[in-house]
């Protein structure tokens, strides 16, 4: 492409790491392509993209919107107003920022915004990572120019002629993972070489997840293992309180968030998971054997859909969250000491990489933005 002029870019998507993180990774892989770009940031006031976007170097606007409840609550009540509302805040940053194209990465903002784009006939671009699409990526659908997609067969939920296989996004500092497991641990204060653990319930946590660790945490420490935890906020105390009087303290690394996930993969022999799309996707670039246990009440199940399409070819196992407290502790203990078995599923994984699924959204963003210039 011709780059006499600086490109503007809008990238929208949050909520969750597993919308932030892609929509940085792409971002990340425009500015490296194209050098001259002006990448602006849109997510949902309040939420974790406000914080994690700007710490990634880039602007963002906060919209005043938030999904739609289960039941009746005051929050539904008021969802109108906050898409009108939206709608029009996403109006007024597309006359001013005058985008190139927009890119959606899923999550409440990325809605309106990709809604707003479309009608005003700017080049559109959303990313579906998972098994099953979410419902603002549903909405769109029929709204944007191009759906890109980690999952094949995705033609019953879009138009076919808009969707390009690409696989997930994945942040440039684990694709490249060059950290040997003693400098990971290292990094987290633990032994360099003991077996260790890696429980990631998501970027929030996950509080099954963690109950089902904090049951058994002794148990598991005093058969040799350490753990590196991330909790989420919420269950943040919960777990200190499951070691705090533990003789094995030192073996427990306990935090809320991981932002230097490399080292941690780096660190990890075995990894306890949620089974969403982007974590399913890191543990398959960095060839860790992993026990998923998908969130129950994700869209159409769609967590247990992405962990079975690697346990079905030996690449990972899977507990379901209601026998999480039976079962997990048994589970890792086997899988920790079966060198065997791990190698085995590590050996499987590798049939799951996609290449550098960045590279190529950003190769669908180019023919966009090219297109809309001739």
């Amino acid at each position: 492409m011709k780059r006499a002029e600086k490109y503007k870019i809008l990238i929208s998507g949050g909520g969750t790491g597993g919308h932030i993180f892609p929509a940085i990774a792409i971002a990340n892989g425009l500015k490296e392509k194209l050098h001259e770009v002006d990448i602006l940031f849109v997510g949902a006031r309040g939420r974790m993209e406000m914080e994690k976007v700007p710490m990634a170097g880039y602007p963002i606007e906060g919209l005043w919107i938030s999904g739609i409840q289960r039941r009746l609550t005051l929050q539904n009540l008021m969802f109108p107003v906050k898409l009108l509302s939206s709608l029009w805040k996403a109006s007024r940053i597309l006359k001013t920022f005058l985008p190139d194209v927009a890119i959606g990465t899923g999550g409440y903002a990325s809605g309106p915004m990709l809604k707003a784009a479309a009608s005003k006939r700017v080049p559109t671009l959303i990313l579906e990572q998972n098994s099953y699409p979410g419902m603002t990526n549903k909405w769109l659908g029929r709204s944007v120019d191009r759906i890109c997609t980690a999952y094949e067969g995705m033609e019953k939920y879009f138009p076919a002629e808009k969707i390009v296989l690409t696989g997930s996004p994945v942040r440039k500092n684990i694709l490249n993972l060059a950290i040997d497991p003693e400098e990971g641990r290292r990094f987290f204060n633990l032994e360099k070489d003991r077996k260790t653990l890696l429980v990631i319930g998501g970027s929030q946590g996950a509080r099954r997840i963690n109950e089902a660790i904090a049951q058994h945490v002794e148990k598991l420490l005093a058969a040799g293992i350490q753990i590196i935890w991330q909790t989420g906020k919420l269950s943040l105390e919960m777990a200190e309180r499951a070691v705090l009087n533990s003789k094995y303290r030192k073996r427990v690394k306990i935090v809320d968030f991981i932002h230097d996930m490399e080292q941690a993969y780096a660190a990890a022999d075995l990894i306890v998971s949620r089974a969403g799309a982007i974590a399913i996707a890191e543990i398959v670039q960095v060839k860790k054997p992993a026990i998923f246990i998908p969130l129950p009440s994700a869209a159409e199940d769609h967590q247990t859909h992405n962990a079975m399409a690697l346990v079905s070819k030996g690449a990972a196992v899977m507990v379901k969250e209601k026998h999480a407290s039976r079962k997990l502790a048994e589970l890792v203990n086997k899988l920790i000491t079966d060198g065997h078995k791990r190698e085995e599923m590590i050996a499987q994984l590798k049939q799951f990489e996609q290449g550098n699924a960045t590279e190529k959204i950003v190769d669908e963003i180019e023919r966009l933005i090219m297109q809309s210039k001739k």
